[in-house]
Order: structure tokens, then C-alpha cells, then sequence
């Protein structure tokens, strides 16, 4: 029984079938099989996929360099935007909403007097 541990190998040596050791970098062209090459895809950001089909498809590296600058700044351009729409949808909403509270608050009786006129007056023409 041998209670030796196996020897190690260097880096770069292989022993062949035949007992032999050599170097990775010299083996025979019968040893060396096909190269099998692993493609790895994986999901990435929306952007990030359009720049590596942009990149695949032959455009050069300049356009992928602004779309990466430019995209996200656009995003954000047009987020800002809508944000300042909707902060203004809301003011007008908000100020419309006090005008209509004032006018109906401080409606003089005439007013009203004339809203049911006018009421009357639609009921007997329809």
C-alpha cells in the first residue's frame, strides 16, 4: 500500500495516455480536440441590449457611445417634463377648485334667481 499522496502536476504539463509528460502548449494535433466555445446570453438593461445589437450589426462604437450618453439623459428630460405637466395639472385643478368656491360663496341672490330662470326656462323649451 502506498500512503505517498499523488504528485502534483505543474501548470501547463499533461501526461498523455501513454505515460508520457508534456507541455499543454505542444501537444499533437490528434490530441487536441474540437474547441468548443460556450456562449453565455444573458437579460440585460433594455440599453444595454440595444447597444450590443447596435455593436453586432456593424455600427461603429460612436454611436453606441452617444446612445449611452443620450439615452438615459433623454429619459430624463422627458421624466422631468412630465413631471412638470402633472405639477401644473394639479395647480390648475387646485386654483380652479378655489375660483368655484369663492364665486359659489360670495353668489348674490340675483344670481341664484337667474340659475333657476334660466333652469325654467330650458324645461318649457325642451
Amino acid at each position: 500500500m502506498n500512503h505517498l499522496p499523488e504528485p502534483v502536476q505543474p501548470p501547463g504539463i499533461v501526461q498523455l495516455p501513454d505515460g508520457t509528460h508534456v507541455y499543454a502548449a505542444q501537444l499533437p494535433a490528434t490530441y487536441a480536440g474540437p474547441q468548443v466555445v460556450h456562449q453565455h446570453i444573458h437579460q440585460a438593461a433594455p440599453d444595454k441590449t440595444v447597444q450590443r445589437i447596435a455593436l453586432g450589426s456593424g455600427v461603429g462604437a460612436g454611436a453606441v457611445a452617444a446612445g449611452m450618453y443620450f439615452g438615459p439623459l433623454l429619459v430624463a428630460a422627458l421624466t422631468a417634463m412630465a413631471a412638470n405637466l402633472a405639477f401644473l395639472a394639479f395647480l390648475a385643478l387646485v386654483l380652479g377648485w378655489g375660483v368655484h368656491t369663492v364665486v359659489k360663496s360670495i353668489g348674490s341672490p340675483e344670481a341664484g334667481a337667474a340659475v333657476k330662470n334660466m333652469r325654467r326656462a330650458r324645461r318649457r323649451q325642451g
